[in-house]
């Protein structure tokens, strides 16, 4: 729900900067790969192995914003990821994988690109000035993701339209996939329903504002049933799936490619609420 009161972000890198040099410490990161270093945050740059227990410690120890407040916040999702691997017994990618994408038939959907996809099918993202110093292609763009071995809960994962698609396509199903059940239409109908009277969120998903048809900039657009769920990303992509008019909409961009996310074209011109209006408005004639 966004309303636990964890800070927004936290620029987990930042620490491990040389305050001296401005580059990736050689205390927390080296360039060649061995058996203390072996977390790829980067070509050519792996990070300390114990530098995870680190960052769930900056996390724990963040303080806590008022309570009853919205703020879109990474930390909650990065808990969430590591509550799916505490009642699993599995990493996130695996559990992930074993119980949804290989049943599903998603084979360009996943974590840790570079070990299953040819990284000619990647897009490249950004070249990162801040932290890791270079054009970043099939590494996750989040950096803190990128910290945390590029498997974490609220960023890292790949995919393309087809694969989303079929997710989105399973969720309109309410929960089966090519006559396989993957998940409760009971839970399907509880995530995608509105709960909180202080924000347009359900439990995971993204909605429409509640106040769409009178709104001056509806999102994620006007003729969005309150049905709708999906999420946007922050690079330039979105995802959503109406049951009303059973309409699933895949937009992937990269608004961020080369030089960053000063580009704010993709928000100030509404392109992504555009064209999903379009799509309602041929459905209407």
């Amino acid at each position: 729900m966004h309303q636990a009161g964890l800070v927004a972000f936290i620029p987990f890198y930042k620490n491990s900067i040389d305050p001296v040099t401005g580059e990736p410490s050689p205390r927390v990161f080296s360039h060649v790969k061995k058996d203390s270093f072996n977390i790829r945050v980067a070509q050519d740059l792996y990070l300390r192995n114990d530098y995870r227990d680190t960052m769930y410690k900056i996390i724990l120890e963040s303080k806590l914003g008022p309570a009853n407040k919205y703020v879109y916040s990474d930390n909650d999702f990065i808990f969430l990821g590591k509550i799916v691997e505490a009642i699993s017994g599995m990493t996130l990618d695996k559990y992930a994988d074993k119980y949804f994408y290989k049943p599903m038939g998603l084979t360009s959907t996943g974590f840790l690109p570079r070990e299953k996809f040819d990284t000619n099918r990647v897009a490249p993202t950004e070249y990162e000035k801040q932290f890791r110093m270079q054009h970043l292609h099939a590494d996750v763009h989040d950096p803190g993701s990128a910290m945390f071995g590029e498997v974490a809960g609220h960023a890292g994962l790949f995919s393309d339209a087809d694969n989303l698609a079929s997710i989105m396509q399973m969720l309109l199903n309410g929960g089966t996939f090519k006559e396989k059940r993957y998940i409760k239409a009971s839970t399907i109908k509880l995530f995608s329903a509105y709960h909180s009277p202080i924000s347009r969120r359900g439990y995971g998903f993204d909605k429409p504002e509640k106040d769409n048809a009178t709104r001056k900039e509806p999102y994620p657009a006007k003729s969005a049933s309150p049905l709708t769920i999906g999420h946007t990303g922050y690079t330039g992509t979105a995802v959503w799936a109406d049951p009303k008019y059973k309409i699933v909409f895949i937009f992937l961009s990269n608004r961020v490619n080369p030089d960053g996310g000063d580009n704010l074209k993709l928000l100030h011109m509404n392109i992504r609420d555009k064209i999903q209006e379009a799509i309602y408005d041929a459905m209407k004639k």
